[in-house]
């Protein structure tokens, strides 16, 4: 209240000033160049001034396109910094945020396909970016803990002190938000990224992978040389972990990729820092290595493209040609001086073979501006696919409606 009423104070006093002392035309001109500087900020990507409410809705979705025959509509709005999504099978969405350290639970009651009750279930934590359902229990990975909302739909209006499962992972906020996700062995497996742009770490756990039994807190790595990959799914025919990875930055506009990799057995190698890609050499770190002595990506996608959630389609409803395949969530370059990304990729498998990677929803970036950044992509029960956007805090739901063109 102190505060507050100095700021009153402070306040009459300069509109005082102000009555008595016109503008300058320094004030004015430095005003203009402060506006000039933010309009090649906002022209980069990384903020965009939208309004908020519905014709902000209206505006972002009449600029995004599907495939014919496909609908983008929206799921949920006044989601702030929505990213990794997990749903349970009671229909719960469970969403996790970085900078708003925040984890939500969003419902839709009445079966409308649009949420209709958000519970703000923790906020306050260190970037809990990762959220994983399992067994009625919330897992949220922060930066150096994972922790365990027990039966937490039983608690939505009156959420639980959350119980530490993990607190042994690195407190290095650099590349320290996580995705997680219970695997096939019913683990949980947590990755770690590398400490920065780019270095050789002085400790295993770093540019891993690991997995963790949630009981007794035993964690183990199973791949190593993953700079930082926040999305990954289980092949639901072979039962194998693929994941995303993103590049480093700062060798120019157009190396190195993303990847899309494929972790065949524990303890591969996938390069960081020696290797990028299938045959790039690190400038500083590769010197005397070769690029063939570890594990190359499935794919290479764009460079910086900050490739995210990524999510093998179980679904139905989409035409066949997507089933079986793999949709990507890419955040967006800020490391290019022609930003690209911002858009949702599909990579169609035959058996293991993947084929070239192709644009499924954009319209996210036009004109060097972004009004949304895609994180994570989430097949649901009936075949929609969601995606998140912590730029714009909302979800969209993509729909197959057949047989004409769709926006």
């Amino acid at each position: 209240m102190v505060g507050q009423q100095c700021d009153r104070a402070d306040g009459r006093s300069m509109h005082r000033g102000m009555a008595t002392k016109p503008a300058s035309l320094k004030a004015l001109l430095l005003g203009l160049l402060i506006l000039a500087a933010l309009g090649l900020y906002f022209n980069r990507g990384y903020f965009t001034p939208v309004l908020p409410g519905p014709s902000a809705n209206a505006a972002v979705l009449g600029q995004l396109h599907v495939p014919p025959g496909f609908r983008i509509e929206l799921y949920a709005d006044d989601v702030p910094g929505a990213r990794s999504l997990a749903l349970s099978p009671a229909g719960t969405l469970f969403v996790g945020t970085r900078g708003a350290g925040r984890v939500y639970a969003l419902q839709d009651r009445n079966g409308d396909f649009r949420i209709d009750r958000k519970v703000v279930l923790a906020s306050g934590l260190n970037m809990p970016n990762g959220v994983a359902f399992r067994g009625g229990d919330l897992y949220v990975a922060e930066v150096s803990r994972i922790l365990r909302f027990a039966d937490i739909e039983q608690h939505l209006d009156d959420p639980p002190r959350p119980q530490v499962v993990s607190a042994d992972y690195p407190d290095e906020t650099h590349h320290g938000w996580k995705f997680i996700a219970f695997g096939p062995d019913g683990r949980l497996y947590v990755p770690v990224g590398a400490p920065c742009n780019v270095c050789k770490p002085e400790r295993d756990i770093y540019a891993s992978i690991t997995r963790l039994e949630v009981h007794s807190g035993r964690r183990e790595i199973v791949a190593h040389g993953v700079r930082n990959t926040v999305g990954f799914d289980w092949n639901p025919k072979t039962g194998e972990l693929w994941f995303t990875d993103n590049g480093r930055d700062w060798l120019g506009d157009n190396r190195p990729p993303d990847e899309l990799n494929r972790l065949h057995r524990a303890g591969q190698h996938f390069g960081f820092p020696y290797c990028h890609g299938k045959n790039l050499v690190d400038p500083d770190f590769g010197q005397g290595r070769d690029c063939a002595s570890f594990t190359p990506p499935m794919v290479e996608l764009g460079p910086h493209v900050a490739a995210l959630g990524m999510r093998f389609y179980t679904g139905e409803q989409f035409p066949a040609r997507y089933r079986g395949g793999i949709f990507i969530a890419e955040h967006g370059s800020w490391n290019r001086s022609v930003p690209i990304g911002y858009r949702v990729m599909f990579v169609p498998l035959q058996g293991d073979e993947p084929g070239s990677p192709q644009v499924f929803a954009s319209g996210w970036l036009r004109d060097g501006v972004a009004s949304g950044r895609p994180v994570d992509v989430l097949v649901m029960p009936d075949g929609s696919l969601l995606v998140s956007d912590d730029k714009g805090g909302r979800i969209y739901r993509i729909v197959y409606q057949g047989g004409h063109s769709a926006r």
